[in-house]
């Protein structure tokens, strides 16, 4: 698709929310009645598109959704950490996650016929993108994969972050045709070395940026375990889907169908205007994979969260952590399109189809990883303003 940002090769304002004790599970019935009604809604209404993935692909979703609950797993905590505490073990074990995911993505995406794998360029929109995301991670305190878990859960700061994610998303959308006319070059280590010299390289390759964000610390055992989880679940969502996981041109998608209903002034926009883009913009919301799965994420956080005590919908949230949540989703949209993605489709959907660009994306990211923190104090709340050093490992 050419107006598409990341083409198919074919074959979290203040401290984070304290999370609610888990110690004796306490069944929220009317969550886990939600999460039912939700699924058997969701159900009935892709009953009618004819793509046999979605069904598989809804399951798989909210699996991940669950285990990113259950496995109290997140992208962000490791960035924050790194930076803030000069501590590389959670960011350098999530380098487990694409290396898992890339034993199926790379040789499935090259070898099998209707599978893809994603292939972007590296250049200013890449670079500037990432920064703008990682700003945002910051202030919202979680990252795409981050933010719907949370909401699930109940999270008031994510749900604050997510409409503005969703509206970023869209003004992105309108910013990277310009951007990718800028200078920016694309390399597939599949394309150059073939799909097993390329798959061996992609692993070396997270294997030195692991070894180098750790610095000779040893990741704890339970967070690769988990990465490793979330690893074959992304493989799933790939096996069911014919693509990489991607999360956020689900939302950009949700941001501009919610636009499109209010004032139909999309369609003549270049990057809407693509045949790829326009069809996904005039069809049903739910036919779109990315946008499906940011649905199964959302139901699967909220069914696990409600049968094990870990709902969040209780803890308030302050004018200033809920402008802070505003702005962060507003910048994660933006950078998000502009990148290519976010942990999820840049980083891991990148990584695992050995494209060049998840890995720069990572260190992209970092600068304004580093600028979000040091404009996180300005939306703590000003009672409790919090040092950055103390914020939790996860996102």
């Amino acid at each position: 698709m050419a107006a598409a940002p990341v083409r198919p090769v074919a074959a979290g304002g203040g401290a984070p929310e304290p999370r609610p004790p888990v110690a004796i599970a306490q069944v929220h019935r009317t969550g886990l009645l939600l999460a039912a009604a939700g699924t058997l809604a969701i159900i009935a209404a892709i009953q009618p598109i004819d793509d046999p993935a979605l069904l598989p692909l809804l399951a798989v979703t909210m699996a991940l959704g669950a285990a990113f609950v259950l496995l109290d797993y997140g992208f962000t905590g490791g960035f924050r950490t790194f930076l803030a505490e000069r501590d590389g073990r959670a960011l350098g074990a999530a380098f487990i996650v694409p290396a898992v995911a890339a034993l199926v993505v790379l040789p499935v995406g090259v070898l099998v016929e209707g599978y893809g794998r994603y292939v972007a360029p590296v250049g200013v929109s890449l670079l500037v993108g990432a920064a703008v995301f990682g700003a945002g991670m910051m202030l919202a305190n979680g990252c795409g994969s981050g933010t719907l878990a949370a909401a699930g859960q109940g999270s008031r700061r994510m749900w604050v972050a997510l409409p503005f994610f969703c509206l970023g998303g869209v003004l992105g959308s309108l910013l990277l045709p310009t951007a990718m006319r800028l200078p920016g070059v694309s390399v597939d280590l599949a394309a150059l070395l073939g799909p097993w010299g390329g798959l061996l390289a992609t692993e070396a390759l997270l294997l030195a940026c692991a070894a180098l964000v750790l610095r000779g610390a040893r990741p704890q055992a339970a967070r690769l375990r988990a990465g490793a989880v979330i690893g074959v679940l992304a493989a799933g969502v790939f096996l069911v889907s014919g693509l990489p996981w991607g999360i956020t041109m689900g939302l950009t998608l949700w941001g501009a169908q919610a636009i499109t209903a209010v004032a139909p002034v999309l369609a003549g926009t270049e990057f809407w205007a693509e045949p790829g883009m326009a069809a996904m913009l005039d069809g049903p919301l739910l036919a779109m994979h990315g946008s499906l799965g940011d649905v199964g994420i959302l139901l699967g956080a909220l069914g696990a969260a409600a049968a094990t005590g870990r709902l969040r919908h209780g803890v308030p949230i302050g004018a200033r952590a809920a402008a802070g949540a505003a702005l962060g989703g507003l910048l994660m949209g933006v950078g998000a399109r502009l990148s290519f993605g976010c942990n999820v489709g840049a980083f891991l959907g990148g990584a695992s189809s050995g494209s060049l660009h998840g890995f720069v994306w990572v260190a992209a990211v970092l600068p304004g990883c580093w600028l979000g923190l040091r404009l996180l104090p300005a939306f703590a709340p000003r009672a409790a303003v919090h040092p950055v050093a103390s914020f939790s490992v996860q996102s």
